[in-house]
Protein backbone atom coordinates (compact mmCIF):
# COMPACT_ATOMS: atom_id res chain seq x y z
CA UNK A 1 0.00 0.00 0.00
CA UNK A 2 1.29 3.45 -0.79
CA UNK A 3 0.51 4.82 2.21
CA UNK A 4 2.42 2.23 4.23
CA UNK A 5 5.37 2.81 2.54
CA UNK A 6 5.32 6.45 2.82
CA UNK A 7 5.22 5.80 6.43
CA UNK A 8 7.90 3.30 5.99
CA UNK A 9 9.81 6.13 4.61
CA UNK A 10 9.13 8.87 6.96
CA UNK A 11 10.12 6.87 9.93
CA UNK A 12 13.49 5.77 8.27
CA UNK A 13 14.17 9.40 8.01
CA UNK A 14 14.05 9.90 11.63
CA UNK A 15 15.67 7.22 12.94
CA UNK A 16 18.57 7.19 10.66
CA UNK A 17 18.68 10.64 8.76
CA UNK A 18 19.83 14.24 9.16
CA UNK A 19 17.74 16.53 9.80
CA UNK A 20 17.62 19.80 7.29
CA UNK A 21 16.76 21.68 10.47
CA UNK A 22 16.33 21.69 13.96
CA UNK A 23 15.68 24.04 16.86
CA UNK A 24 17.54 23.17 20.47
CA UNK A 25 14.95 24.09 22.78
CA UNK A 26 15.17 25.75 26.58
CA UNK A 27 12.64 27.25 29.16
CA UNK A 28 12.61 30.30 30.40
CA UNK A 29 14.09 31.51 33.34
CA UNK A 30 10.36 30.00 35.27
CA UNK A 31 10.61 27.07 33.04
CA UNK A 32 14.26 26.20 33.25
CA UNK A 33 13.43 22.37 33.66
CA UNK A 34 12.19 22.25 29.78
CA UNK A 35 14.28 21.35 27.27
CA UNK A 36 14.35 19.41 24.13
CA UNK A 37 15.05 18.90 20.50
CA UNK A 38 12.93 19.95 17.68
CA UNK A 39 13.73 18.08 13.93
CA UNK A 40 12.34 19.06 10.50
CA UNK A 41 13.12 16.56 7.71
CA UNK A 42 12.33 17.32 4.08
CA UNK A 43 9.99 14.48 2.53
CA UNK A 44 8.64 15.26 -1.28
CA UNK A 45 6.48 18.40 -0.67
CA UNK A 46 6.39 19.06 3.05
CA UNK A 47 8.13 18.01 6.37
CA UNK A 48 8.38 15.58 9.07
CA UNK A 49 8.44 17.61 12.39
CA UNK A 50 10.07 15.00 15.21
CA UNK A 51 9.58 16.90 18.70
CA UNK A 52 10.94 15.56 21.72
CA UNK A 53 11.02 17.90 24.95
CA UNK A 54 11.10 17.19 28.84
CA UNK A 55 10.96 19.04 31.89
CA UNK A 56 7.38 20.22 31.21
CA UNK A 57 5.75 21.57 34.03
CA UNK A 58 2.60 18.81 35.18
CA UNK A 59 -0.61 20.64 36.29
CA UNK A 60 -1.29 22.30 39.41
CA UNK A 61 -4.41 19.63 40.37
CA UNK A 62 -3.03 16.41 39.16
CA UNK A 63 -5.69 15.24 37.67
CA UNK A 64 -4.93 15.23 34.22
CA UNK A 65 -1.52 15.98 32.25
CA UNK A 66 -1.32 19.00 30.62
CA UNK A 67 -1.29 20.37 26.55
CA UNK A 68 0.69 22.96 25.43
CA UNK A 69 0.39 25.15 22.66
CA UNK A 70 3.03 24.49 20.16
CA UNK A 71 3.94 27.00 17.49
CA UNK A 72 6.63 28.25 14.69
CA UNK A 73 6.93 32.38 15.14
CA UNK A 74 8.31 34.80 12.67
CA UNK A 75 10.97 36.07 15.43
CA UNK A 76 14.40 35.09 14.91
CA UNK A 77 15.57 35.66 18.70
CA UNK A 78 14.50 33.92 21.85
CA UNK A 79 14.78 37.11 23.64
CA UNK A 80 12.46 39.42 25.07
CA UNK A 81 11.23 41.15 28.67
CA UNK A 82 10.02 40.93 32.34
CA UNK A 83 6.53 40.11 31.70
CA UNK A 84 7.60 37.88 28.04
CA UNK A 85 10.75 36.36 28.29
CA UNK A 86 10.07 35.69 24.42
CA UNK A 87 8.68 38.83 23.40
CA UNK A 88 10.95 38.82 20.30
CA UNK A 89 9.72 35.76 19.20
CA UNK A 90 6.88 38.13 17.17
CA UNK A 91 3.86 36.09 16.18
CA UNK A 92 3.27 32.85 14.41
CA UNK A 93 4.83 31.85 11.28
CA UNK A 94 2.35 33.12 8.18
CA UNK A 95 3.65 34.19 5.27
CA UNK A 96 0.55 33.95 3.38
CA UNK A 97 -1.22 36.11 5.77
CA UNK A 98 -4.21 33.47 6.84
CA UNK A 99 -6.45 33.13 9.74
CA UNK A 100 -5.86 31.28 12.61
CA UNK A 101 -5.34 27.99 12.89
CA UNK A 102 -4.24 27.85 8.96
CA UNK A 103 -1.19 30.03 9.66
CA UNK A 104 2.18 27.87 8.08
CA UNK A 105 3.56 27.85 12.22
CA UNK A 106 -0.05 26.47 13.32
CA UNK A 107 1.25 23.08 14.62
CA UNK A 108 -0.91 20.19 16.83
CA UNK A 109 -0.63 20.86 20.29
CA UNK A 110 2.22 18.62 22.51
CA UNK A 111 0.28 16.31 25.21
CA UNK A 112 2.88 16.04 28.11
CA UNK A 113 3.13 12.48 29.90
CA UNK A 114 5.11 12.72 33.37
CA UNK A 115 6.81 15.72 31.64
CA UNK A 116 7.62 14.29 29.33
CA UNK A 117 6.11 14.92 25.29
CA UNK A 118 6.93 13.57 21.89
CA UNK A 119 5.55 13.93 18.46
CA UNK A 120 6.23 13.07 14.74
CA UNK A 121 3.65 14.94 12.24
CA UNK A 122 3.90 16.10 8.41
CA UNK A 123 3.03 18.88 7.19
CA UNK A 124 2.78 21.14 3.84
CA UNK A 125 2.71 24.28 4.96
CA UNK A 126 6.48 24.71 4.98
CA UNK A 127 9.53 23.39 3.78
CA UNK A 128 12.43 23.30 6.41
CA UNK A 129 14.58 26.02 4.25
CA UNK A 130 11.30 28.38 4.76
CA UNK A 131 11.75 28.34 8.41
CA UNK A 132 15.34 28.91 9.65
CA UNK A 133 16.13 31.46 11.48
CA UNK A 134 12.68 31.32 12.96
CA UNK A 135 11.50 30.16 16.25
CA UNK A 136 9.70 27.63 17.85
CA UNK A 137 7.51 28.20 20.98
CA UNK A 138 5.98 26.24 23.53
CA UNK A 139 2.89 28.05 25.37
CA UNK A 140 1.73 27.31 29.01
CA UNK A 141 -1.83 26.12 27.98
CA UNK A 142 -3.31 24.30 24.40
CA UNK A 143 -3.88 26.21 21.23
CA UNK A 144 -8.04 26.73 21.26
CA UNK A 145 -7.88 27.05 17.22
CA UNK A 146 -10.35 29.39 16.72
CA UNK A 147 -9.22 33.01 19.05
CA UNK A 148 -7.63 35.38 16.46
CA UNK A 149 -4.63 35.65 15.90
CA UNK A 150 -2.93 32.75 18.23
CA UNK A 151 -5.19 30.15 19.51
CA UNK A 152 -5.19 31.92 23.10
CA UNK A 153 -2.25 29.37 24.20
CA UNK A 154 -1.02 31.93 26.95
CA UNK A 155 2.32 32.84 28.15
CA UNK A 156 5.46 31.29 26.32
CA UNK A 157 7.48 29.21 28.28
CA UNK A 158 9.94 28.16 26.16
CA UNK A 159 11.80 28.56 22.61
CA UNK A 160 14.15 27.72 20.43
CA UNK A 161 15.59 29.14 17.10
CA UNK A 162 15.22 27.19 14.17
CA UNK A 163 19.00 26.31 12.24
CA UNK A 164 20.47 23.73 9.51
Amino acid sequence: MPHESKFENIMQKIIMGRPAAYADIKGSREFSRIRGRVNFFKDGGGTVVYAQIYGLPKKQDGASEPVFGFHIHSGRACTGNKTDPFADTDGHYNPRNLQHPYHAGDMPPLFANDGYALMTFYTERFLPRDILGRTVVIHDMPDDFHTQPAGDSGMKIACGIIKA
